[in-house]
């Protein structure tokens, strides 16, 4: 098996899961168009993009209820009475947290999302959500061919990087073909190319005090907030953690992220932030906007969002 790595348990994040019934379709029903177990889900909102904070926050309370269904059942306690709302908090919910963070500190690292066979992959992979960034700077790099981006890569480290797309082809490239699957509940797979972040912020050598990498992104919400993501330096290392260049042997196209995007098929589509510009290297994520290391994750959703 490559890198030596252990083959992920095919596992459903609940805990990440937002409202308006998603969640239900999702376990009831929801499979992908095509050669697996997952269904389109129409109406899906993006994969990583921005949706009115009030279905966030009522997103964290299904989630949370979902992730307590799903552990009792597996517990062989389902039949054991109506599970009550107090349950979300308290000794209960610390132990379904804690095997939560179990699972991230044993699969965060090693464990290998599926990987799948050309005649697996969506020709025309799923666009939804948002348009791409407004932004001054983007609209003007994508004019010229992305021939002027350098994405950034500074913060705590010794060598901070500014590097070209071509620098960052240069770098080695990995390519795989995993499946993205949205927190809506579809999903869809595709073949993507890229540096492995691993050998990015080698480049950059993070001194010992980091911990964090955080992904600052081109596009912005309609009250101005940028986007932005985060990962630990263990998940960064994950072999499949890749900076993707490419999407079925095509450089990105606007809409699926270009010139940049991040692609973690060990997580749920958010973590995937698209429009890349910048990786900081950080020791904390409190600092930064909400504090909880994602745009998502400032209006409830998970930080590690496991699949």
């Amino acid at each position: 098996m490559a890198d030596g790595a252990l083959r992920r348990a095919a596992v459903r994040a609940a805990v990440a899961l937002h409202a308006d019934g998603a969640a239900a379709r999702l376990l009831h029903d929801a499979s992908r168009a095509g050669a697996d177990d997952r269904v389109l889900e129409q109406h899906a909102l993006d994969d990583h993009r921005l949706v009115r904070p009030g279905r966030a926050r009522r997103g964290r309370t299904v989630k949370r209820r979902l992730f307590i269904a799903s552990s009792l059942s597996a517990l062989g306690l389902a039949g054991c009475g109506q599970v009550k709302e107090s349950l979300t908090e308290g000794p209960f919910h610390n132990v379904l947290y804690s095997a939560e963070n179990l699972n991230q500190a044993v699969l965060g690292t090693h464990g290998l999302a599926r990987e799948y066979s050309e005649r697996d992959v969506d020709a025309q992979f799923r666009v939804n959500g948002f348009d791409t960034p407004s932004d001054a700077t983007y609209a003007r790099l994508a004019r010229g061919g992305f021939r002027d981006y350098r994405l950034a890569v500074d913060g705590l480290v010794e060598r901070p990087q500014k590097l070209s797309l071509a620098e960052l082809r240069a770098a080695g490239a990995r390519s795989q073909i995993t499946r993205h699957d949205c927190v809506e509940g579809w999903s869809a797979i595709g073949k993507w190319n890229g540096p492995q972040l691993a050998t990015v912020l080698a480049m950059a050598q993070p001194k010992q005090t980091a911990r964090y990498c955080v992904f600052h992104c081109f596009d912005v919400d309609q009250s101005g907030q940028p986007y932005y993501e985060s990962l630990d330096l263990h998940q960064a290392a994950h072999p499949q953690t890749v900076l993707a260049l490419d999407l079925n042997d095509k450089p990105l196209d606007l809409d699926h992220g270009a010139p940049v995007r991040l692609k973690i098929p060990t997580q749920l589509g958010y973590k995937s932030a698209k429009w890349v510009s910048r990786i900081e290297v950080v020791a904390d994520l409190k600092p930064f906007f909400g504090g909880s290391g994602g745009y998502w994750e400032d209006q409830g959703y998970e930080w590690y969002a496991g699949i």
